[in-house]
């Protein structure tokens, strides 16, 4: 075997290498992706789930207010 031979070989394996690598990222890059959208609708359902929290808690503060100024009008018409 001579040396352009050895040269030959060490690119393609080399090059065998680099390719291996590239699918390897792309793979990764995917799982990553798939990561990411994860937290994204968990996230998502966090602040759903807080919003609607908060229009509840809005919700009861205006039907105190209500029931207070009913209980307020009751009391003045006896």
């Amino acid at each position: 075997m001579g040396i352009a031979d050895q040269f030959k070989d060490k690119a393609q394996e080399l090059a065998d290498q680099a390719k291996k690598k590239a699918n390897e990222g792309h793979e990764g890059r995917g799982e990553a992706r798939n990561q990411g959208r994860e937290r994204a609708q968990g996230a998502s359902e966090r602040a759903s789930k807080t919003s609607q929290q908060g229009r509840n808690k809005a919700q009861q503060g205006r039907d105190r207010v209500r029931d207070a100024a009913d209980d307020t009008r009751e009391r003045f018409d006896r």
